[in-house]
């Protein structure tokens, strides 16, 4: 068979699947994902030694050390991926969930069922863990999943997929709710984008170009999130030793990420005050400064910011710097540049913090708090398939109510309309 006859048939079984998947009852797929757990904590030398392949091979072709870093397993790695099971299979199970239940004048009653969204495609670079991520989510929302993974991360994508498979399986569900597409052709992802009576969404993570790709070429509706131009504010007055604790954790904690600060903002009161404290920590973290010309008369040692740093997502140990006059000021920066990603304030003033809150307009917006929070482990969510900057269908950190929609329910007792 060709490669787009061989996709039809393995979207055509995962949708086969993904009708047993709608009605499995709650305690059968939280049963798998707790198997799926223990077969990764049980196998976690396996998947590090498959790792190891393609952590050589990647080394190999240069990528970047973001790309090898969020390619990389490690055993904390491994069990992280295994915790974040065992918390969706904790989470309220939202399939069947009715909702609005309202009388009308002809006397039928009205309301909203939650129902899954059915076949998931899911498209992504590197990141073995959303191999398992994506599968818990989608299983326990009653989906079944299309994984496609790079070539970048092949072996270690097979031997997770492989683990999770068995995991369904001795719960009595089918092993096609979570299928990995074996070709590493970039050829297999535009076949796929192809089949939209198969596939009812798409979500793709991973860099812009793969992102815009996908958006270009899919049949099939896609929720995308480009990039993660994060920002943080220091407003005036703010505690310096927080501030500095929140920018550096935000930048160097594992800067190769989305949810890693990219640019920061800070108030033109207390720059002259904050800013040489922060070039000394960021000179020891090996953090390179880009700054506007306000910023670089307090710290000479800056490198020049042009107008792209404010638009770069470095995923690297480079912040862009500015110093704004105020308030108006950093809004009107972070609503100019931002991805609609992550923005957050460092400020002491809860008004102040509840405005920027209200008119800054991205997916998740913080105060006081460091932008490498935004993630739907650290949300409560267990896990997240992505972080959507698209408003529609949902946005933000996507967890298992965001793999559902509503259906009507209407019931009556024999009303005929007039």
């Amino acid at each position: 068979m060709s490669l787009k006859d061989d996709m039809k048939k393995l979207a055509l079984d995962v949708k086969a699947a993904s009708k047993k998947m709608a009605n499995a009852p709650t305690e059968i797929k939280r049963e798998a994902l707790i198997n799926m757990a223990v077969l990764l904590t049980e196998n976690a030398d396996k998947l590090i030694k498959e790792n190891k392949k393609d952590l050589e091979e990647a080394e190999k072709k240069g990528l970047s050390r973001a790309m090898i870093d969020r390619l990389a397993l490690t055993e904390s790695r491994v069990l992280s991926m295994a915790d974040g099971l065992k918390e969706v299979a904790s989470l309220t199970d939202p399939v069947g969930e009715i909702s609005n239940i309202r009388k009308r004048p002809s006397g039928i009653q009205v309301g909203k069922m939650r129902i899954p969204l059915g076949v998931i495609g899911i498209i992504y670079e590197a990141r073995p863990n959303v191999t398992a991520d994506a599968a818990g989510l989608c299983a326990m929302a009653g989906n079944a999943v299309i994984l496609r993974g790079g070539s970048e991360s092949i072996n270690s994508n097979r031997a997770v997929a492989e683990l999770l498979q068995q995991g369904l399986v001795s719960a009595g569900l089918p092993k096609e709710a979570v299928t990995l597409v074996q070709v590493t052709d970039r050829t297999a992802v535009l076949e796929m984008l192809q089949l939209e009576e198969e596939i009812d969404l798409i979500i793709p993570r991973g860099g812009e170009g793969l992102i815009r790709f996908v958006v270009e070429n899919s049949k099939i509706p896609v929720i995308k999130h480009y990039k993660g131009v994060c920002h943080i504010f220091v407003d005036e007055g703010a505690s310096h030793d927080k501030a500095l604790n929140i920018v550096i954790n935000a930048k160097t904690q594992r800067p190769g990420v989305c949810n890693s600060v990219e640019t920061l903002l800070v108030h033109e009161k207390d720059a002259e005050g904050f800013l040489p404290l922060l070039a000394a920590k960021f000179s020891k973290a090996g953090v390179e400064m880009r700054g506007c010309e306000r910023s670089r008369e307090i710290v000479p040692s800056m490198k020049v910011a042009t107008e792209e740093d404010w638009h770069a997502e470095y995923l690297d140990l480079i912040i862009a710097i500015k110093v704004v006059d105020d308030m108006d000021g950093a809004i009107a920066h972070i609503n100019e540049y931002c991805s609609l990603h992550t923005e957050s304030i460092v400020t002491e003033d809860y008004t102040r913090a509840m405005r920027f809150i209200r008119e800054v307009n991205s997916s998740v917006v913080m105060a006081n708090a460091s932008t490498r929070f935004s993630d739907g482990g650290q949300f409560g969510l267990g896990a997240e398939i992505g972080i959507s900057t698209t408003k529609l269908h949902s946005f933000g950190p996507m967890g298992i109510e965001d793999l559902t929609t509503q259906k009507f329910i209407v019931f009556g007792e024999g009303q005929v309309r007039e």
